[in-house]
């Protein structure tokens, strides 16, 4: 599978948790890759929910939503 095809499948499950109403919680990277901890939104009764990233892309784009989120709060 080629790697733009990776990444699209990493950002279509990031960005389906965050359309549920999920948000980045927390980030562990290690040499296989970044797990994402997703935690659900105070109006969300979900369970946390942890993905493995592998992909450069998905990568920088999980870090652009941080970024995005921390400049809301500004």
């Amino acid at each position: 599978m080629s790697s733009y095809i990776e990444f699209l499948e990493e950002k279509e499950k990031i960005d389906e948790l965050i359309g549920k109403g999920y948000q980045i919680a927390g980030v562990r990277e290690n040499l296989s890759g970044a797990f994402v901890e997703f935690a659900p939104s105070s109006n969300n009764m979900g369970q946390k929910v942890e993905l493995h990233i592998l992909t450069a892309d998905a990568r920088k784009y999980f870090s652009n939503i941080i970024i995005g989120n921390q400049k809301k709060l500004v």
